[in-house]
């Protein structure tokens, strides 16, 4: 099984987060491209929470084709376009994450190829 490493030496994480998660010798690893929040049908919701759902729901479909779920995540990086866009991407993120939580970093970024979008979510899970 996958462990968590967050030393009492350092700041304990800001959010639902570890510091490092460690993956045993002998697991798959796949890293998922950046994931919008854009439906099959190119439905983009105009909310930071409906984009942030649609972002894990593809990243849900992504993991199934590899045999994989959710709680196989052991790394997220996310990037929204404002910072008044962290507490809706928190909130749905934690809806979907399984204890013990991954490695996370989240970005600010001045925007996307598309003006329409406001997050962009990467990750990258290993199971045996």
């Amino acid at each position: 099984m996958k462990r968590t490493h967050t030393p009492p030496e350092i700041r304990a994480p800001f959010a639902r987060y570890s510091h490092a998660v460690e993956i045993p010798a002998g697991h798959r690893l796949l890293f998922a491209s950046g994931q919008l929040g854009i439906a099959a049908d190119d439905r983009i919701p105009a909310d930071i929470e409906g984009q942030t759902t649609l972002c894990f729901e593809n990243i849900k479909a992504i993991l199934a084709s590899a045999g994989m779920t959710l709680q196989d995540v052991v790394r997220i990086n996310a990037y929204v376009t404002d910072r008044a866009h962290l507490p809706g991407y928190m909130r749905v993120r934690d809806g979907f994450i399984s204890e013990p939580a991954p490695a996370s970093t989240l970005m600010i970024v001045s925007g996307f190829a598309r003006e329409d979008f406001l997050v962009e979510v990467e990750i990258v899970a290993a199971a045996p």
